[in-house]
């Protein structure tokens, strides 16, 4: 399978999967009735808002066999972005963009990293300093690696910045939707009740492609990947490298067009021989 990696364009918003041309998960302000909020003119409206104002804020996979779209991440200032106020490890740093979703098609999971190395190039390309996400603890025991206690009830007032190392989740069955859905009824305000587990990056991911965590809890720790410190140096690398590569090729070329070609004129003389001396030719007769 070959995938190529476009920005998301608004004439190509028809071409996105079912569910993310429609759910408003994080676009629009949270609803208070409990149910799931799916608005495809809201979420149109949000993507060329941003478009026009602050610039490309989605990267897409395509299946260039099929031509069709097997993944998506979207990306936003968290100002832009009303449902990052209404966690509790919110806020998201004045300075850093909010990675808010890697949503990838069945059988397709492993573009998830593809998409995710396509926004952090682009972000360095555009002098961003940081990227932070809010992570989903899917293991019923693994929040206790970001930072939260099992069966404890958390903090709705747990301070940002705090480091939390851990070590490997344990092997233990996941949990369901349904379950986490109702755990976030507990531990959230009533005006989360409507998390789309779709919508949000497992905590897992995150941290296995390098982000900290710097705002501990059992279910939705908040992540931090530095991109002048992390891969800034990787994308100076690649691009000095082209430029070496590109230069290489130039000389190349130059040299090729300089050559002298053999036979070219009697008064062109290899650099390598030295001209024979003029003097009386010996005839060999027999």
């Amino acid at each position: 399978m070959s995938v190529s990696i476009v920005r998301l364009e608004l004439g190509s918003f028809e071409s996105l999967p079912h569910h993310t041309r429609r759910c408003v998960f994080w676009e629009v302000e949270p609803t208070t009735n409990g149910q799931a909020y799916e608005s495809e003119f809201d979420k149109e409206a949000w993507i060329s808002g941003l478009l026009l104002e602050w610039g490309a804020c989605g990267q897409v996979a395509i299946d260039s066999t099929t031509n069709s779209v097997i993944g998506t991440a979207f990306y936003a200032p968290p100002n832009r972005v009303p449902r990052s106020q209404h966690f509790p490890t919110s806020p998201v740093s004045h300075d850093a963009v909010l990675l808010t979703s890697i949503r990838t098609e069945p059988g397709h999971e492993e573009v998830a990293t593809i998409l995710l190395d396509a926004v952090l190039g682009d972000l360095i390309r555009r002098g961003v300093r940081a990227v932070e996400a809010f992570g989903l603890v899917r293991n019923g025991a693994g929040g206790a690696e970001f930072g939260g206690s099992i069966g404890a009830t958390p903090s709705m007032s747990e301070q940002p910045g705090e480091a939390v190392t851990g070590v490997g989740l344990p092997d233990l069955d996941f949990w369901t939707d349904e379950a986490i859905i109702e755990v976030a009824r507990e531990i959230l305000e009533d005006s989360q009740a409507d998390l789309c587990t779709s919508c949000m990056i497992d905590a897992s991911f995150l941290k296995n492609s390098g982000f900290d965590v710097v705002s501990s809890h059992q279910r939705f720790p908040r992540f931090r990947l530095e991109l002048d410190e992390g891969l800034g140096w990787k994308f100076e690398v690649e691009s000095a490298l082209e430029k070496l590569v590109v230069m290489a090729e130039i000389d190349l070329t130059g040299r090729q067009r300089t050559a002298v070609p053999v036979g070219s004129g009697a008064g062109r003389v290899s650099a390598k021989r030295s001209p024979r001396p003029e003097g009386p030719r010996k005839c060999k007769c027999p």
